[in-house]
């Protein structure tokens, strides 16, 4: 069984603010960092720190080396990446003194993505591998569609949600791993358990995980469901902390662990990223995590 994750790369420009900007303010910001990042590359990175080989698909610009050499050193496979003539796509980070954030994305080259290049990808992928999807790359539709009639176990990640998502067919997913907003936006349902009741109407034969923030995380399918809370960090940056928990959930369906189980070690995984700056080098390796002590609230 093997693991693709097609998603984007992206450089992060972190601005440090008192509050998060509102419309016509002029502000101070009193610190600027540049980070490696993007939904695709914190997952791939979440991956392979948690144990599992993942080949990255995707593309970067005339600027994008660095992702390469950051992937070849974290051991994430980038033979499929292409680099592209123009720049890589990068988001504007705005973080609070509260360690929330907001976040501004620009596509770059994540959306230079050809049906030809989906093609190349998905051929040396087959039956029962698993592709992780985010929604920060072009051609969504025909990427889910690809994978499903190779037999693949399509995993998304249904972030940032817009149009394209709208197109794409929700029935060939097997795995949602969303948040309560990403929930709102697929379910018209606010309260954690409508949400999953619509989901699970809607998608019965996929497994669900909402997260939601400080309240945890819950797991639902056909059978069963699953609630974990969070552990005691002080939190700094909580910008990898759902990718970080989106990698160590696939490791988790890899090494088949029980759902009890996958949670805790995830929310555990993603604790320890939020207790530090910055997206992919916040992400801890898995033997860090399974020692760690964390107090669980």
């Amino acid at each position: 069984m093997k693991v693709l994750n097609f998603g984007s790369l992206n450089y992060d420009y972190v601005y440090k603010v008192d509050h998060v900007i509102t419309p016509g303010e002029t502000m101070d910001s009193f610190g600027m960092e540049t980070h490696f990042g993007g939904k695709g590359l914190n997952q791939s990175i979440a991956l392979s720190r948690a144990g599992v080989p993942v080949r990255h698909a995707g593309m970067v610009g005339e600027d994008g080396q660095g992702f390469l050499d950051l992937c070849a050193k974290s051991g994430v496979d980038t033979s499929l990446v292409k680099m592209v003539p123009g720049k890589s796509g990068h988001t504007i980070i705005q973080l609070d003194k509260n360690a929330q954030n907001c976040i501004l994305l620009y596509g770059g080259s994540n959306r230079m993505i050809t049906k030809e290049y989906v093609d190349e990808v998905f051929s040396g992928f087959g039956e029962g591998d698993i592709v992780l999807l985010q929604n920060e790359v072009n051609e969504m539709p025909y990427i889910i569609d690809t994978a499903y009639g190779k037999g693949m176990r399509i995993v998304l990640n249904p972030s940032p949600f817009n149009d394209a998502l709208l197109s794409c067919d929700m029935h060939k997913i097997s795995v949602f791993l969303l948040n309560e907003i990403e929930g709102f936006q697929i379910s018209g349902e606010k309260d954690p358990d409508k949400i999953l009741d619509k989901m699970m109407e809607k998608y019965p034969e996929a497994q669900v995980v909402l997260t939601l923030g400080s309240d945890g995380v819950v797991y639902r399918d056909k059978k069963e469901t699953h609630r974990q809370g969070i552990f005691r960090v002080k939190p700094v940056d909580t910008t990898a902390a759902g990718d970080t928990f989106t990698g160590y959930f696939i490791a988790s369906m890899m090494k088949e662990l029980p759902v009890p189980e996958a949670l805790r070690l995830c929310a555990k995984a993603s604790a320890i990223a939020v207790s530090r700056m910055g997206a992919a080098n916040s992400i801890p390796m898995v033997e860090e995590v399974e020692k760690s002590e964390l107090e669980e609230m």
